[in-house]
């Protein structure tokens, strides 16, 4: 890609407390088509093996590129080189500009040839920008004129490291004392309104999820292709059924109360996220993408612990973390008001699947289907959907369990794959109601639950079954000729037959007691309408 004046100054934007003076400038123009191009050329070319290094054009532009690779060396760079989008740019603008799509390879000069006539055949334009030298010294030029010489030590080792301290800070809240609804389906409703719950469809449609028709299973999905998948799916290699599982995992609300459970539950979230597909986790890389306000010491101290639930999660699932980036100083001053984000972690998982036929998506199939919940749901309504509806935070955040939720992945995903399960949904955010609502009305099939049957840890309320967003829980669609093969697949682990699949209305009691009992159609149109475009 060519370069230009979008995203100059783009790493120090994102290291910044932002204020009205705040440059556009700083963020970058996309071209996914160039990218695409330049993507495929650069394959072919690794697998004929016509360079020795590789790195892309991110934070500080062709001055990290080149500094990162020339560190063991030196280089040289003729700046007048650099192919760019429009003329004017000064020499530092070339030299810092973060424009995408644009990648430094270190090419033996033996192979400079074959590698430009790959790249001219995928019509990606290829330019000696300069050469790595022996001298352990950085040299940019312009037209012949002298603009940086640095020694390479320096350059990398002649700023201190600031040394940061961190102190942690108890947390204070306490769980509230709420009365038991007078309407549960009421509260369902407002729960499946919730912005975070609520259809991203307006989104979602903005974008072409169809490019080359790969797409298996796509971000909506069920009886009108308008519930929410829990992940998407690609089968890149037209002809193979090997595919690939993209999903997300993301609870910031948990990250106020314990930073180090938040970390656990959004691994979980991504895993899970897959699971539900029949995507198992034995070939699956995760990546983090860390956002915070100034780094205090309190701060400090939440990410250490995020940091460290990143780190126990990735080596109990065997997930490596692949990339991934972070961005502080995410405040704004607003008069004498500073609005700061909370610390907030995205984990993002990719996987394998060998089998894109063997998938299962969350909408409910056909009725008279048995209902299961997988996994135990505890008193964890901490930093929940329900919650904040009440205005309230509470303490007591789901805790993950590593062990067990690692053999429910395991367990549930080989099941999927065996074609023991009609449809499978993860529980999240709003937890088991939203789950087994947002099934019905995305398979125009009601249900009949029967909360008591819910595996569960003590005696929760009704309240609590229905909104608990404990980690690693699943609820699963089985066909009765299926069922013993489904129970015998997941032995060993939690799980509950809990009703069927039937009519219009989704029905929950307690004891045969009716709780709720709601169309599933009002509870659809309660889902779609805040953010209907």
């Amino acid at each position: 890609g060519r370069t230009g004046r979008d995203c100059i100054h783009g790493a120090t934007f994102s290291s910044i407390q932002l204020d009205e003076s705040a440059s556009s400038s700083a963020v970058q123009i996309g071209n996914a088509i160039e990218e695409k191009k330049f993507v495929d050329a650069i394959l072919k070319a690794r697998d004929k093996s016509l360079f020795s290094s590789i790195t892309d054009c991110g934070a500080g532009g062709f001055s990290s590129a080149v500094g990162e690779m020339g560190q063991g060396t030196g280089a040289m760079v003729n700046l007048e080189k650099a192919p760019l989008k429009y003329s004017g740019l000064r020499p530092w603008e070339i030299w810092m500009s973060e424009a995408q799509e644009r990648m430094v390879l270190a090419v033996p000069p033996e192979k400079e040839r074959e590698l430009r006539r790959i790249m001219e055949e995928h019509e990606v334009e290829m330019t000696v920008l300069g050469r790595f030298t022996d001298d352990k010294t950085l040299r940019v030029n312009y037209n012949k004129k002298k603009l940086v010489e640095l020694d390479m030590d320096f350059l990398h080792n002649g700023l201190p490291k600031p040394r940061m301290k961190a102190k942690s800070a108890e947390f204070r809240g306490s769980e509230p004392e709420l009365p038991e609804p007078e309407s549960l389906g009421n509260e369902l409703r407002r729960v499946l309104a919730n912005e975070n719950i609520a259809s991203k469809a307006w989104v979602i449609r903005q974008y072409d999820h169809e490019v080359q028709g790969t797409s298996i299973i796509k971000p909506l999905t069920g009886d009108n292709d308008d519930g929410p998948s829990d992940a998407s799916v690609v089968a890149p290699v037209i002809g193979d059924k090997r595919g690939i599982a993209v999903s997300n995992g993301i609870c910031p609300k948990y990250g106020g109360i314990d930073s180090y459970q938040m970390a656990l539950n959004a691994v979980n979230e991504s895993l899970r996220n897959l699971v539900a597909l029949g995507c198992g986790i034995g070939h699956v890389a995760i990546l983090d993408n860390f956002c915070a306000g100034n780094p205090d010491r309190q701060k400090l101290a939440e990410l250490v612990k995020a940091a460290k639930g990143c780190y126990d999660a990735a080596k109990a699932y065997e997930t490596p973390f692949i990339s991934g980036k972070d961005s502080f100083y995410n405040e704004y001053n607003l008069g004498s008001r500073t609005i700061s984000i909370p610390l907030t972690l995205l984990i993002s998982a990719i996987g394998v699947v060998e089998d894109v036929s063997r998938l299962v998506t969350m909408d409910f199939k056909k009725a008279g289907s048995l209902i299961y919940a997988v996994g135990l749901t505890k008193d964890e309504l901490g930093g929940s959907v329900y919650y904040e509806l009440n205005g309230a935070l509470g303490k007591n955040v789901p805790k993950v369990n590593l062990i067990e939720s690692k053999k429910i992945f395991e367990r549930l995903a080989g099941s999927i794959q065996q074609g023991n399960v009609l449809s499978c949904h993860d529980c999240s955010d709003g937890g088991l109601g939203v789950a087994i609502a947002e099934m019905a009305f995305s398979g125009g099939i009601g249900a009949e639950v029967e909360l008591d049957k819910v595996p569960q840890e003590g005696s929760l309320s009704d309240t609590k079954l229905l909104f608990s967003e404990s980690a690693s829980r699943f609820i699963a669609e089985v066909s009765a000729e299926k069922e013993e093969a489904f129970r015998k697949s997941m032995a060993g682990t939690v799980f509950s037959k809990v009703g069927r699949t039937a009519g219009e209305n989704l029905v929950f009691r307690n004891k045969g007691k009716p709780v709720v009992n709601e169309r599933i159609g009002d509870l659809k149109e309660a889902w779609l309408k805040p953010l209907r475009w």
